[in-house]
């Protein structure tokens, strides 16, 4: 089995900053891509960001320029740098990977327990 665990989350004022970050552990082979969702209420749960294994990000239209998403391989962990927060940010922050297992080829899809990111007018 592979845990996600997620860190960062708080209270900001409008134009703020928060870095999330999520790290990876237990028994495997190998990380494939990383992404970052948000669950605001009321609202249906958004893809935010995605980094490949190589370091590639791509982000949905509303956090480009503002939002950046990297990876350390080497931790095992991926980050969200949020900078000029806005109110309409906040969300429950879920962190999801595809993993590769060691006994087997195929990928699973594993998610974070979610962060909570509230932005203040």
């Amino acid at each position: 089995q592979v845990q996600l665990v997620e860190s960062g989350g708080g209270l900001v004022q409008a134009g703020g900053s928060l870095t999330l970050s999520c790290t990876a552990s237990g028994n495997f082979f190998d990380i494939n891509a990383m992404h970052w969702y948000r669950h605001a209420p009321g609202k249906q749960r958004e893809l935010v960001a995605s980094v490949g294994r190589g370091g590639t990000a791509t982000y949905t239209d509303s956090v480009q320029g503002r939002f950046t998403c990297s990876r350390d391989n080497a931790k095992n962990t991926v980050y969200l740098q949020m900078n000029s927060l806005k109110p309409e940010d906040t969300a429950v922050y879920f962190c999801n990977a595809g993993v590769r297992l060691i006994n087997g080829p195929w990928e699973h899809d594993y998610w974070g327990q979610g962060t909570q990111v509230t932005v203040s007018s």
